[in-house]
């Protein structure tokens, strides 16, 4: 093997101490060609959180005045600004579509109950509850809606979630307020009913708004009509449920 010259070698060497020294990627905080950073992921994932919530409260809104049968995926993607195969990126067909939304709104509904506990006050906490299920009829009426008209059907598209999730909160729930019952914190009342009553008299002025605003000529969004409902509906509740003096 022919001997390598000093001036090769020491050209080798300088190369070889150039590589050595000169630092990586990572030290230099980069990422390898097609990594994202953190930030990047959480920007991507919000922008498809924004899009699907766009997307889902398009649904919405045609969903709750013309149905599941009534409401075609164009017509969602055109509320949506959106093209049709973007829509289908998110939701696999319509009747996917339409129970993530009906999800949503049962989640939302749900929220107010979950916050019953034992140690509350029961006066306060119910008090409560009709406040905030009047806030949600003044502020998605059309959510409202769209429930009902699910209801009525059948639920043929949500009556899984309604035997498991909902069956499940209400029962806790109704736990809590028999512990009330039993502490003498209320009348004797039946859960289920009471809860019933709750949804009832607190959804009828998004269900039936129409029919509210042609008798009162008011409705929800006037905001001292609104404080008068909430007040009314409260008193007429807890004089009912008022422990036996």
């Amino acid at each position: 093997m022919p001997k390598t010259t000093g001036g090769a070698a020491a050209a080798r060497a300088g190369a070889a101490g150039k590589l050595a020294t000169k630092p990586s990627q990572r030290a230099l905080g980069k990422r390898a060609p097609g990594t994202r950073s953190p930030a990047a992921v959480s920007r991507r994932l919000r922008q498809i959180e924004d899009k699907r919530s766009v997307i889902l409260a398009a649904a919405l809104g045609l969903f709750s005045r013309f149905g599941l049968q009534g409401t075609s995926l164009d017509q969602v993607a055109a509320r949506a600004d959106v093209s049709k195969s973007n829509l289908l990126y998110y939701f696999a067909n319509k009747e996917e579509l339409y129970v993530s939304v009906l999800r949503d709104l049962l989640a939302i509904w749900l929220e107010p109950l979950r916050g019953f506990s034992a140690e509350q006050d029961p006066r306060e906490a119910i008090s409560d509850y009709i406040r905030r299920k009047l806030v949600i009829s003044r502020d998605r009426p059309d959510a409202s809606r769209l429930f009902c008209l699910e209801m009525i059907q059948g639920a043929p598209l949500l009556r899984d979630e309604l035997g498991r999730e909902l069956r499940t909160l209400v029962e806790r729930k109704s736990e809590v307020i028999r512990a009330w019952v039993e502490a003498g914190k209320l009348a004797p009342t039946d859960p289920h009913h009471l809860i019933f009553a709750l949804w009832a008299i607190t959804q009828h002025y998004a269900d039936f708004g129409v029919q509210v605003q042609a008798i009162t000529g008011r409705t929800l969004d006037d905001p001292e009509f609104f404080e008068q409902t909430v007040d009314n509906v409260q008193r007429i509740v807890l004089g009912g449920i008022a422990p036996p003096p």
